[in-house]
């Protein structure tokens, strides 16, 4: 980048909040599981909206990219920079603006972590539901930016059924207001959800507006394990017959099982072909009356064990062997392609099956975990990218499990998102048509 231009960035937000060393670049270089060797040419710390307006609007006449960044939590690059970019470093806008207790609602600033936001709200009764794996670490904005599901996707769905309302800076600098507090609105086209999952494409966002819920009179959790995958696999499907929604319904192959014990030490019997964390939420009674429907499900398909959590603190070490999954995997291997793809929940044994046999033939350990009762699966390939058959033997699998999916009416993302990642996959996702749609999309907000 040309210092003049460099000049002007320090000028719009102080010299002090633009990085442009390579020692502090290298950080914004990557993610938690997406890395590419390109530094951007600044990382901009901007304190205002009028800051950042005034930063696209430099963009536009200088002709350099702008992406923007919370804590980088992100599992498919889409906050890792490509060539001549800049990052904007939105974590330190860390605050709850307003907290409505009588709408039920919330005004945050982007860089608030998520699970700081979810204790918050919990302190007065309250529940927000989006609950990814990340959820201690990663922000608000990155959730919105990602449309970011989680552990509770199944009954409460995903971020973009909490957001009421988005305060975003366009690439031309516009500062403009979506949506707002309003229950129902109709009023034009509903350009806020157009913003949801963009990855950072159509704009920045600089205040976000959240629906918020009561939080359930309790909850109850429990860890099953079963020998064989077929025998989770039905058990999920019996649950939703039963029309039971539980709050969670994560599942974990035997693969990384022993990585989540070998890395956690958690006590899980290493033997299970899988098992299944289920919770239920609600009222005392109901939550009684399902959870014991649900136990009988399991014990009549063969659960090996069925542990129940005996309170808060026992439910939080049972989670902990869901949420640590990706952390577990990453450890066992030099390198690891994560993936994250999504079926209907009818083809889950099928796809399941597809990734083993694919693990099989390549010779590639495979992962399996996530959201079972939505049909969400992240599949992560153990390899190193130091050993050239290795890794391209991986790579092959990856490009097979996306074909398993897709010629089961299935999508190459259920939550992470496109990034730099998967661009090069989309075609094969989506048709002309739409793709057009979206690129004529973009250079309108452009």
């Amino acid at each position: 980048m040309e210092k003049r231009v460099l000049s002007k960035l320090k000028e719009i937000v102080g010299k002090e909040n633009v990085l442009n060393s390579p020692e502090e670049l290298y950080v914004y270089s990557y993610n938690a599981l997406y890395y590419q060797q390109q530094l951007p040419e600044a990382a901009i710390l901007p304190n205002s909206a009028q800051q950042i307006s005034s930063i696209l609007k430099l963009a536009n006449e200088e002709r350099f990219g702008v992406v923007p960044r919370g804590s980088g939590t992100g599992l498919s690059g889409g906050s890792v920079p490509s060539e001549n970019s800049i990052v904007l470093v939105m974590n330190n806008w860390n605050r709850v603006l307003e907290l409505d207790e009588e709408n039920l609602t919330a005004w945050v600033e982007p860089g608030v972590i998520t699970g700081q936001f979810q204790s918050v709200v919990e302190m007065k009764g309250l529940l927000y539901p989006p609950d990814p794996g990340s959820s201690m670490i990663c922000t608000l904005g990155g959730n919105v930016a990602e449309n970011a599901g989680g552990l509770r996707g199944l009954k409460y769905g995903v971020t973009k059924n909490y957001v009421m309302g988005i305060e975003v800076i366009l690439p031309n600098g516009d500062i403009v207001l979506l949506g707002g507090k309003n229950i129902k609105d109709v009023a034009g086209y509903n350009m806020k959800d157009v913003l949801i999952g963009s990855e950072g494409t159509l704009g920045i966002f600089t205040k976000i507006l959240l629906r918020l819920l009561p939080k359930p009179e309790t909850n109850q959790t429990m860890l099953v394990s079963f020998s064989v995958m077929n025998d989770a696999a039905k058990t999920v499907s019996e649950i939703i017959a039963a029309k039971i929604v539980p709050s969670c319904l994560e599942f974990l192959d035997n693969t990384t099982i022993k990585a989540v014990e070998a890395y956690a030490k958690l006590g899980l019997n290493t033997t299970s072909g899988a098992m299944l964390l289920i919770e239920v939420d609600g009222r005392k009674q109901i939550v009684e009356e399902d959870f014991a429907v649900i136990e009988n499900i399991c014990r009549k398909n063969n659960a090996t064990s069925v542990q129940m959590a005996r309170d808060t603190k026992e439910a939080i070490g049972l989670r902990a062997a869901r949420k640590s999954a990706y952390a577990a995997l990453a450890r066992a291997t030099p390198t690891v392609l994560s993936e994250d793809v999504a079926v209907p929940r009818s083809e889950l044994a099928k796809i399941v099956e597809s990734i083993q046999s694919i693990s099989k033939k390549n010779n590639i350990p495979i992962g399996i975990f996530g959201h079972s009762g939505d049909g969400n699966l992240h599949p992560l390939c153990l390899t190193d990218e130091n050993d050239n058959d290795n890794y391209a033997r991986a790579q092959k699998s990856v490009e097979e499990i996306y074909d398993a999916v897709l010629s089961l009416k299935g999508t190459i993302t259920g939550e992470h998102g496109i990034g730099l990642a998967k661009r090069d996959y989309l075609e094969k996702a989506i048709s002309l048509s739409p793709l057009q749609m979206m690129n004529s999309l973009k250079n309108i907000f452009d």
